[in-house]
């Protein structure tokens, strides 16, 4: 028997684990189980499910709108950007001072100057945005993560590879401002209701071997699979069931045992680590991962580590060419007060506006290399905006009238600026943008909504948040 462990018991209403894809369940005489689940899956595909994946970046602390994309050098000195500000590749517009390599790349993105909300206080915040406004002000009494919504609308796992369709990329931090964003940011992709197995996948690229060069086991799946068999029956067992499928082929003659080769060759990819080393990022060309590297960079506040944002957003690219629909990655410290625990406006713009403009610039330059700037969608926002007014230490507060957001690929509508904000850019000048259409946006980007209407065993209430969204219009080809 081949066993393949994981510590996740939880299952859907089908009984089947959210972590089907690290356990492959048995290896028996004549059938393996995973090619006959594999199978059945893609047998029963969901037509109203694009072919496209999401990334979300996700600011952690609240990144301030002024210092981002939206400087407002015309605004009074004390609300414009301290970071100054640089021109993009579209006449007229500018991005903020730390952003050099993006203001390149901006006909590849298009802004949000008019992201609204009213939720203000952190944990409450990243509740209400990471749930895409199914809770309306973030006490978990309500909702669920757009990462689980969509997790239980397309299934657990991608039918083909069996990687988790939602995942999380974290890190270990050890700043005392980065470990409450690391738990705020667990809190706001919870699944609510829908149940545990709808909860992302979560994964840390890991960095404690960053600035002495040490190779890392990247393979998150390694404290976590064993292999219970060993590599000579493994191949027997194999050579067996290749056997009995030629017998069943020559006594049945039917295309059926064409197809399920396909499917005994993937379950053996993922047995023998195939899936798990879509998590690797030393898997790719040392050219690319060092263009992605972004360890040269210390963040923190009162205690520093290599910044691994560059990393993560290599990995998310690998999960999503892998078959991962949905990834959030996680970047903390964003909350620059300018007190004990956080630092000012200029510290730490330079040092997370740095990293951000370096890994952002490099994914969006390599997802277009691969072809597949139309088939994901990166998203960045956070918890919310910045006061528009520079307190006395050089920092910002917090501000939910105007929070960051911006798209990139997807198939939508990129090389613009979507809505104004006002003279002080304090509230929205034109109309604001919510919530919920940002969710919309992202839901429409990876269902065909009319197609979904087809379906009538979709959960009602999810189908109908689909259905009903009003997603950004600009947006939308």
């Amino acid at each position: 028997m081949l066993r393949v462990y994981s510590n996740n018991r939880s299952r859907d209403c089908q009984g089947v684990s959210r972590r089907d894809f690290v356990q492959a369940g048995s290896l028996a005489l004549g059938s393996l189980t995973l090619p006959s689940l594999l199978a059945a899956r893609a047998a029963s595909g969901q037509s109203f499910v694009q072919d496209k994946s999401v990334v979300l970046l996700y600011l952690s602390g609240g990144a301030s709108h002024i210092e981002t994309f939206d400087p407002k050098m015309t605004a009074p000195v004390g609300n414009r950007s301290v970071t100054g500000e640089v021109s993009t590749n579209i006449p007229g517009v500018t991005f903020g001072g730390t952003f050099p390599l993006l203001a390149k790349h901006a006909d590849k993105l298009a802004v949000i100057r008019s992201f609204s909300h009213s939720v203000g206080s952190h944990p409450d915040a990243h509740v209400h945005v990471l749930s895409g406004g199914t809770d309306p002000v973030g006490k978990q009494q309500s909702g669920f993560s757009m990462g689980s919504c969509y997790t239980r609308l397309r299934g657990t796992n991608h039918p083909d590879t069996g990687l988790p369709t939602y995942a999380l990329l974290t890190e270990r931090e050890i700043d005392g401002q980065y470990r409450m964003e690391f738990a705020r940011v667990h809190k706001g992709s919870w699944p609510g209701d829908l149940g545990g197995s709808y909860a992302p996948f979560e994964h840390q690229v890991g960095w404690s071997g960053e600035e002495s060069g040490a190779k890392q086991n990247n393979n998150p799946l390694a404290a976590n699979m064993k292999l219970n068999m060993p590599v000579g029956v493994l191949e027997n067992r194999l050579q067996l069931l290749r056997s009995i499928d030629r017998f069943n082929r020559q006594l049945h003659g039917n295309s059926q045992m064409d197809d399920l080769d396909k499917f005994t060759g993937q379950a053996t990819d993922l047995i023998l680590g195939g899936a798990a080393e879509a998590f690797d990022y030393e898997k790719e060309d040392r050219r690319l991962v060092e263009r992605y590297d972004t360890s040269q960079i210390k963040i923190g506040h009162k205690l520093f580590r290599p910044s691994t944002l560059g990393k993560q957003m290599l990995v998310a690219r690998r999960l999503c060419e892998a078959g991962c629909g949905f990834v959030t990655v996680h970047s903390a410290g964003w909350d620059m007060h300018a007190d004990d625990n956080n630092p000012g406006m200029v510290t730490g713009m330079d040092v997370l506006g740095r990293s951000m403009d370096q890994a952002v610039s490099v994914f969006l330059e390599d997802i277009e290399e691969r072809g597949l700037s139309e088939k994901i969608l990166l998203v960045i926002t956070g918890d919310f905006g910045r006061t528009p007014k520079v307190n006395r230490k050089g920092g910002r507060d917090h501000w939910a009238k105007l929070g960051t957001l911006a798209f990139a690929g997807g198939g939508l509508r990129m090389g613009q600026v979507i809505g104004q904000s006002a003279r002080n850019a304090d509230v929205p000048g034109t109309t604001p943008i919510s919530t919920p259409q940002m969710m919309s946006t992202v839901m429409h980007t990876l269902f065909d909504v009319g197609e979904m209407r087809l379906h009538p065993g979709l959960p009602p209430a999810l189908a109908r948040l689909i259905e009903n969204g009003q997603p950004i219009q600009e947006l939308l080809s």
